[in-house]
């Protein structure tokens, strides 16, 4: 077993409960861990032996700007699908923050993480 890490997609997006989250957007970061099995492109050096972590980036992309989500849940579930959709994983985790949030407060971010199974969506 091996773990495919992309750390600090970013992305501006439109996401959130209140409106003017959805009209002026925001700064948004994806953390991945996509656990899957790596002793035979390890072996072979073959980008066909494993997952083209170009494609996953693309997949998160096309993703997140599909639609507006109000919760980060949502948006991370909704990439999670899609990647198992057209990958073959054995789980993963996603970490999706919000970079300047609106909270009456002074903070970097706020982050959801979700782990998922195949199995979460047979």
């Amino acid at each position: 077993m091996g773990i495919i890490r992309l750390k600090n997609m970013t992305f501006y997006g439109y996401h959130g409960v209140y409106d003017f989250e959805k009209e002026k957007g925001t700064d948004f970061e994806i953390d991945l861990e996509l656990f899957t099995p790596l002793l035979k492109s390890s072996k072979s050096d073959n980008i066909e032996d494993t997952i083209n972590y170009e494609d996953i980036y693309e997949l998160v992309k096309k993703v997140f700007g599909s639609k507006s989500y109000f919760l980060l849940e949502k948006l991370a579930d909704s990439i999670s699908m899609s990647i198992f959709k057209e990958h073959k994983i054995d789980k993963l985790i996603i970490r999706v923050r919000k970079i300047n949030a609106p909270l009456n407060g002074k903070l970097d971010s706020v982050e959801i993480e979700l782990k998922r199974e195949k199995s979460d969506y047979v």
